[in-house]
């Protein structure tokens, strides 16, 4: 099943925060295989050559968990012909077309009051809670197919840093890999080249001022603290990684078994 891709950090026109998660260790000293697992902000800006190069990658199955409204406002996934393409909405990291809105269009005292004092960073944090909480259905969706037949995968939202940051955390979680290297792996989303260009449509003079942007930041950050509530919530909530793999998403022993037998070395 090991597939020689191209490249697993290729210069894409038109998606953001694209790459392999191969070579991850995992606790019992194997590591995930490349060519099998990708995450990406969206496609619906995808070049032809982006497009050609994904084609390359021999993908099964898209998992997209942007909703509807994304949707609306990037646009639909490039298609990808004989790749199935599966659109999980999970809960937006900061929840609301309204608050999304507000982060476009809002004046320096409305994202004063939205977002200082901490309350961005906040949010954050919260629906990074939820989404472990009340996001189980989807969850185990995805690694019930991953563990059938849907790779090589890839997954993606807007951004790929949150809630694609976060599924292909669970995902890791249930390889066996470290929570160090999980980590790790996520906070790459801030690397310049892959992070979410933020766009603004308001046209005041202050639109993108260094203010602005510093009360942004937290939105459009990946940090560690988030990804930490997301782990302390699985403790706090089954007691342990292995509760929430087999309880709170349903993986039996054979499930996971088949799981790490598609995507790890």
């Amino acid at each position: 099943m090991t597939q020689q891709i191209p490249s697993t950090e290729p210069e894409l026109a038109g998606v953001r925060n694209f790459r392999d998660v191969g070579g991850l260790p995992t606790a019992d000293g194997r590591r995930v295989r490349y060519g099998v697992l990708f995450r990406s902000g969206h496609l619906a800006h995808a070049t032809e050559d982006d497009a050609a190069f994904l084609a390359s990658l021999g993908l099964h199955t898209i998992f997209d968990f942007r909703n509807a409204a994304d949707q609306k406002l990037e646009g639909p996934d490039v298609d990808l012909p004989g790749v199935a393409n599966v659109n999980l909405p999970l809960s937006d990291p900061a929840e609301g077309t309204w608050f999304w809105k507000m982060v476009r269009d809002g004046d320096i005292e409305q994202l004063r009051e939205l977002l200082g004092d901490g309350k961005a960073a906040q949010r954050m944090i919260n629906s990074y809670r939820t989404m472990i909480k009340e996001r189980t259905g989807e969850h185990s969706q995805v690694l019930r197919s991953l563990a059938e037949d849907s790779v090589p995968a890839l997954m993606h939202c807007a951004a790929g840093k949150d809630r694609a940051g976060l599924s292909i955390a669970v995902t890791l979680l249930a390889l066996g890999v470290e929570r160090e290297a999980i980590v790790a792996d996520y906070l790459e989303s801030n690397a310049k080249h892959r992070r979410y260009k933020v766009r603004r449509t308001s046209t005041s003079a202050d639109a993108y001022s260094p203010e602005v942007m510093e009360l942004l930041s937290p939105l459009f950050e990946a940090r560690a603290e988030y990804l930490s509530a997301a782990f302390e919530t699985i403790d706090e909530t089954w007691g342990s990684v292995e509760v929430y793999l087999e309880e709170g998403l349903g993986l039996t022993p054979e499930i996971r078994e088949r799981l790490r037998d598609r995507l790890l070395d």
